[in-house]
């Protein structure tokens, strides 16, 4: 391109349009970055994969069997009214039922987190077979009442609604169709919908589902009830109440605490417009019950937690949020961790996969293996020529490494059949030594071999006390749990305990041997209400002492005794903790600080991490300091917020300002022994007074009237 030209000027020239492709990272590459031991990284995200696709499908089927009954009970509710509607009814009754609406207050608990999920699979329920008609809404969307009636309005017929006459010449200046916000606009459209959808044609009886099809209900759906303005609320079942008559509405309210939440909230004079039925949902506990056994105590899902991750999980659970939701993300959680940190987490999936896994491994991998706790002790207790072939010959450590992983799927199979048939005989002794659900023994059960334990040698002396009646009914049920495992060593558990059994049905004390302990337990007591002396008394006890010593064991006594042995040896055999069991690390998951760290936030401790040391966030070399002081380069806020913490519990504004200007000046490399070195200019004033304002925000100071001035430092020891 020519620049010559008669007159001076200025040339452009624009670069030609390059499209650079941006490469986006999946999923996979996210788990290859840093991903420890990069020989097999493809095939360990591969299989976190799947086992997270696993997890992810069983806990939806899980939560859509749950909540089946429920949402049950909610359509039948809905169509139940709906067909009530259709019917004209000519009795006072029915006509004063007709015009209030129809309401399911549904009590959903406190896991607030998990109600999406509930609320999202009734809205597609009434949607498929009740009514097209539905609208969510949530209170921090409906401050107001009018935008309540345009947030019904928008989910219902699905166009933009207009609150004012700004907004609405707003919208027609972009070209969309706008509706009036009212009550009215949703007769109109409701009336029109619905006209559309019945055929024309000869007029004839129509059955009444033709009927229910041609008026289906408008459901609304106030997902957090507890949340919204009770006066909001109040106007607009006041409004709705107007439009009984036209319009088929139904409240369903989503209810966290207390179903008297809803007399709280309302007066009389509007709550008596409803028609209110309760609903009750299970509850919380149960619901992380039946996800634990469906998920964790199982043999066919090999990722396995250690019992201070399971800890942490179940701690966050009880004493944060009640979310089983949150609970499956940190199983998820600590699966990823897994598969990202640990190298031999590709023998973690099915027996034959693992198997063949094996025989794939490294050098370097076999190297790994040897490292291992479990396997050191496991070297430890061989004999040296064994101990040398696993130390130096990687084809002899394979094959006693398939040995190994097959005994321990032999392991996890035998465990949980056992474990529960121990809860089975335990959970329903008095105050629960082992605890009241299966996952607290399990929890036990991980920690130590739980024979040790003082709960568990109490538990087997509180069921050697149990009735003839009590005793079958519980060996019966464990009997049937053993029954549905496939292990041959659970078929020979299943064999011996129905011959327990088959004794226990053949067992009848003779009429006799009672008799005979009878008579000699009134002769005995016969002979204490006579009169004697001291002496004769003693010996009397005495005797009545030895002989209760050195008493036969009635038949039933030494049969229980022989059952509660049985079972104490299948305990021994199969419950010892994962730890014992070599090559656990390939399975089990123990990093209970990560989980910990990422689940159950600390915010005061990071924002102190990161005023005090801002480095350990920014990563900026001009930031770093050794001796844990704040440089002068860095940010007002960490400046002002390290001379806060050298003040008492009120600071003089004034005093600090001039620190900080001393210290910024410094930052900007003035001559100390200027005159105008740590003055303090606008700029300087604005930029801590902005820091100042930061710190108050953030909770660490407070304005106070004790001095002019002055401010009160709230925070101690963030140093």
């Amino acid at each position: 391109m020519s620049t010559s030209s008669v007159s001076k000027g200025c040339f452009v020239f624009k670069p030609t349009a390059k499209k650079k492709k941006k490469k986006t990272l999946g999923l996979e590459d996210y788990f290859i970055h840093g991903c420890e031991g990069d020989e097999n990284r493809e095939l360990r995200f591969k299989l976190c994969q799947d086992l997270w696709d696993k997890i992810k499908t069983d806990t939806e089927v899980l939560q859509d069997e749950l909540n089946r009954k429920i949402l049950d009970s909610l359509l039948d509710f809905t169509r139940k009214y709906s067909s009530t509607r259709q019917h004209s009814a000519e009795d006072w009754a029915s006509r004063m039922r007709a015009s209030e609406i129809p309401t399911a207050a549904l009590v959903l608990g406190v896991n607030v987190p998990d109600h999406d999920m509930t609320f999202q699979s009734l809205s597609e329920l009434l949607q498929q077979t009740v009514t097209p008609y539905v609208a969510s809404v949530q209170a921090k969307e409906c401050g107001a009442l009018k935008h309540l009636i345009q947030r019904v309005l928008e989910r219902l017929m699905g166009t933009v609604v207009s609150v004012d006459d700004e907004e609405a010449e707003h919208i027609s200046t972009q070209h969309h169709k706008s509706v009036h916000c009212s009550l009215s606009t949703l007769c109109d459209w409701y009336n029109t919908k619905t006209k559309k959808s019945s055929t024309p044609g000869k007029k004839r009886s129509c059955p009444v589902g033709d009927q229910q099809q041609q008026q289906p209900p408008v459901v609304i759906i106030f997902k957090d009830l507890e949340a919204f303005n009770p006066k909001v609320l109040q106007a607009f079942i006041l409004i709705c109440s107007r439009y009984v008559e036209q319009l088929p509405l139904m409240f369903i309210f989503g209810i966290a605490t207390s179903p008297s939440t809803i007399q709280h909230m309302l007066p009389h004079s509007v709550s008596s417009l409803l028609c209110i039925e309760l609903f009750q949902s299970l509850s919380c506990t149960q619901h992380l019950a039946t996800v634990i056994d469906k998920l964790i105590l199982t043999p066919h899902f090999p990722f396995k937690l250690s019992s201070k991750v399971l800890q942490v999980l179940i701690s966050i659970f009880l004493y944060h949020d009640f979310s089983v939701r949150n609970f499956i993300k940190g199983v998820q959680l600590a699966l990823l961790e897994h598969f990202h940190s640990q190298p031999l987490s590709v023998l973690c999936c099915k027996k034959k996969e693992a198997m063949f896994n094996v025989t794939q491994l490294s050098h370097l991998d076999l190297e790994r293996v040897r490292q291992l706790a479990s396997f050191r002790r496991y070297v430890e207790n061989q004999e040296p020529q064994e101990q040398v072939k696993l130390l130096m010959d990687d084809t002899h450590l394979q094959e006693v490494c398939q040995k190994l992983i097959k005994g321990l799927h032999k392991y996890h199979k035998n465990y949980y059949p056992v474990l529960r048939s121990l809860h089975t005989l335990t959970s329903s002794l008095p105050r629960y030594p082992l605890g009241k659900q299966i996952r607290e023994l399990h929890l036990l059960c991980l920690e130590k071999n739980i024979w040790e334990n003082e709960d568990y040698q109490s538990a087997m002396k509180l069921l050697g006390l149990l009735a003839k009646d009590e005793l079958v009914a519980s060996l019966q049920r464990c009997a049937e749990i053993l029954e549905q495992v496939k292990s041959k060593k659970m078929k020979n558990a299943h064999v011996q305990l129905q011959d327990l059994l088959a004794k226990f049905k053949q067992l009848d004390q003779s009429s006799d041997e009672t008799a005979a302990n009878g008579e000699e337990i009134t002769s005995s007591v016969k002979s204490l209400q006579k009169k004697t002396d001291l002496f004769h008394l003693q010996k009397t006890l005495l005797e009545m002492k030895e002989s209760r010593r050195f008493k036969k064991l009635s038949p039933f006594e030494i049969l229980r005794n022989e059952a509660l042995e049985f079972m104490d040896a299948l305990v021994r055999c199969h419950l010892s903790p994962p730890e014992s069991q070599t090559l656990n690390e390939v399975c089990y998951y123990s990093s209970s600080v990560v989980v910990r760290h990422h689940l159950n936030a600390t915010p005061r401790t990071s924002i102190q991490a990161a005023l005090s040391s801002p480095y350990h966030y920014l990563q900026n070399d001009s930031l770093k300091t050794e001796d844990g002081t704040v440089s002068n380069t860095a940010p007002d806020i960490c400046i002002v917020y390290k001379l806060h913490l050298e003040c008492g519990r009120l600071i003089n504004l004034y005093d600090w300002l001039q620190a900080y200007a001393t210290v910024v000046c410094a930052a900007e490399g003035n001559d100390p022994d200027s005159d105008n070195f740590g003055k303090v200019d606008e700029i300087k004033h604005v930029r801590f007074i902005q820091a100042v304002s930061e710190l108050e925000f953030l909770g660490f100071i407070k304005s106070t009237r004790q001095k002019t001035d002055h401010v009160a430092r709230l925070t101690w020891g963030g140093c």
